[in-house]
């Protein structure tokens, strides 16, 4: 008996070993991970969870669009919208879509501007050419961002009838 307690001992401290160090990753959204190395982990500012149990939560996959259940199929009819309403709801999301495109346009044009082609404006807390350079850096990023944001939004008014 004591030889069997003793094997599950062992096997139960191996299987504890194995699992690794767990890390706590900043950023939205937040990452756990246990397959960092403890370089790559201080890199990218992650911090180790220990003694905290971690539990893994998995979704349901979502089914695709024809595979619908036969008993939904009853009430698939009931559901459908009428062309007046359907018309209603492509509009209104238009709408929505041409603001958010507007909202997106202008603070590209902001972004491109204060980054001036990479030639912006020094200010007067950047004393070190590093923080300009960062900065300098932040607005390039986020003026490919407003860029991506723009040609969505583009390509989501183009797919409405």
């Amino acid at each position: 008996m004591n030889r069997l307690l003793a094997s599950w001992l062992m096997v139960l401290v191996a299987g504890a070993q194995a699992q690794g160090t767990v890390y706590r990753c900043p950023g939205p959204p937040v990452l756990y991970t246990d397959a960092l190395s403890a370089k790559e982990a201080s890199e990218r500012g992650c911090r180790t969870i220990e003694g905290t149990p971690i539990t893994v939560l998995q979704t349901a996959k979502p089914r695709a669009a024809g595979s619908a259940p036969a008993a939904d199929g009853a009430r698939g009819a009931e559901s459908r919208v009428d062309a007046g309403q359907q018309r209603v709801r492509d509009d209104e999301r238009r709408r929505v879509l041409q603001t958010e495109l507007r909202a997106a346009e202008e603070r590209l044009a902001s972004a491109q501007k204060e980054f001036n082609n990479g030639q912006g404006e020094r200010r007067g807390d950047e004393r070190n050419y590093q923080k300009y350079l960062d900065r300098m850096a932040e607005l390039k990023d986020n003026v490919a961002r407003y860029e991506a944001d723009v040609q969505a939004l583009k390509r989501e008014i183009s797919k409405l009838p």
